[in-house]
């Protein structure tokens, strides 16, 4: 009896044992020791020493400095200079994703202690730093226009209100990603054929307030049009110093934005009408106009050309008045630099409309060129002769096309009667040309190109694809 006592006893022991094992134990919090954390600790400095980036975590940190420097490396890629930098950047970081956002995300201002100036971007991390890496790249562009001021304006006072043009921040922007292939050509194409969505005036007279209340296709059409007058400005004669020695003025300039670039960009002869043509041939050049493709008609090339044949009269108040061509007689009266200046703007409409025209124009604009030199020189013995037997060659290159028009019409209402085909492979072509992508050509794309052919093989014979690999 003893013995089942003793056994029961070390039996009900152990099952407590067990018990005492699998019952869960309260876990004891201990405050960790305080340590002091030096400020040093918390910054980290890109790799030129211009950026530094507080706040935040770890990183966060990591990832604007980096934002940072790329977008110092494509302005000074883009205007080809070396990085002198003067000004340091300082970025702060505030909050945490999610957090309620502020009014403003991301903002800028110029610290001016003892002397020492400083740029500070304070930034709110309630959306992510994904999310606002736009939004940060463009104001880093933004910060690296004020410290080129800053460089060269010695001493500014210290309610000194700088400004860097929006149309400036997105046109560099935008002018970098078509450098990088990364730009899209239908938004050129897209604004081109309509004209583009602002003009001159309209785009120098945005402000950050009317940015930041643009929908996303007017900020889209906005950037595309800023994109293309940066581009035009940068392939100019000298346009690349121009360009540097532009924006190192353009953020505490305080006049008329025209009289600016007129300044930097000289051989442009910058008038508001000369400026436009321009910006509207880089939208075309840069993906609005296909040159083996997209051609004028005769029609449209007769109004074209009447279009680019005008002289440009200056009154003695400055006014600007345009006369047709046969007004020409009127220039021999003033200086040889007058009637160069009267000429230039036809001579210039003519060079664009050389791109587009019907190809058996061409040489008409040649000679038209030529009437216009011997203008200019007031050497215009010959000029009513070749005027007139320019005018007989367009009334019958007119005619002609009226008469193969008619035929065609004629010969498709009486005889056809189906389609011959033989016309099949020059439609093709044309289509072919006209469907051209704007290819990138960068390592990452190439890549993705050898492997969608690699993964591609096997749907074409019949075999199985890679599921979830899309479309290139």
């Amino acid at each position: 009896e003893m013995r089942k006592r003793l056994l029961l006893a070390g039996w009900m022991f152990a099952a407590f044992a067990a018990a005492e094992e699998e019952a869960p134990r309260a876990i004891q919090v201990t405050e960790p020791p305080k340590q002091e954390v030096s400020p040093a600790a918390d910054t980290v400095y890109s790799r030129s020493n211009q950026f530094r980036v507080s706040g935040g975590d770890g990183a966060a940190r990591g990832a604007v400095v980096i934002l940072a420097e790329e977008a110092k490396k494509e302005l000074l890629a883009l205007t080809e200079e070396e990085d002198q930098w003067k000004v340091p950047v300082s970025v702060v970081l505030h909050g945490k994703f999610g957090d309620p956002p502020p009014p403003r995300s991301v903002a800028m201002r110029l610290l001016i202690v003892a002397g020492v100036k400083e740029l500070r971007i304070d930034v709110h991390l309630c959306r992510g730093i994904e999310a606002e890496s736009e939004r940060l790249t463009r104001v880093v562009t933004e910060a690296l226009l004020y410290e080129r001021f800053l460089t060269t304006a010695g001493e500014v006072a210290d309610d000194a209100r700088l400004l860097a043009p929006p149309w400036l921040t997105d046109g560099l922007r935008e002018a970098t990603a078509w450098r990088l292939n990364l730009s899209d050509r239908r938004l050129y194409e897209a604004l081109f054929r309509k004209g583009g969505l602002f003009k001159l005036g309209d785009l120098f007279a945005v402000d950050d307030a009317a940015f930041e209340k643009m929908d996303g296709a007017t900020r889209a059409a906005f950037r595309v049009s800023s994109g293309a007058l940066v581009m035009a400005l940068l392939e100019q004669p000298q346009g690349k110093a121009g360009f540097r020695a532009f924006l190192t003025e353009v953020a505490g300039f305080e006049g008329e934005l025209p009289g600016l670039l007129r300044k930097h960009f000289p051989e442009l002869n910058l008038s508001e009408t000369s400026l436009a043509k321009w910006w509207a041939l880089q939208l075309a050049n840069k993906g609005g106009l296909n040159l083996l493709s997209d051609i004028l008609s005769i029609g449209e090339t007769e109004t074209a050309l009447d279009e680019a044949l005008r002289l440009d009269f200056r009154t003695p108040e400055g006014i600007v008045l345009k006369k047709e061509l046969a007004a020409w007689p009127e220039l021999a009266e003033l200086d040889v630099s007058d009637r160069i200046e009267a000429v230039r703007p036809a001579r210039d409409a003519l060079v664009r409309l050389s791109f587009r025209c019907f190809p058996s124009y061409r040489p008409l604009l040649a000679r038209y060129q030529k009437v216009l030199e011997s203008i200019a020189a007031n050497e215009t013995k010959e000029v009513p002769a070749i005027l007139e037997e320019l005018a007989r060659t367009r009334e019958t290159m007119i005619g002609r096309a009226a008469r193969a028009r008619d035929y065609l019409d004629w010969f498709e209402i009486t005889r056809a009667r189906e389609t011959s085909g033989a016309f099949d492979d020059y439609l093709r072509l044309k289509e072919d040309l006209k469907s051209n992508p704007h290819r990138r050509d960068d390592h990452l794309s190439r890549y993705l190109d050898r492997m969608d052919a690699l993964f591609h093989r096997g749907g074409e014979d019949g075999g199985p694809r890679m599921p979830g690999f899309p479309e290139h």
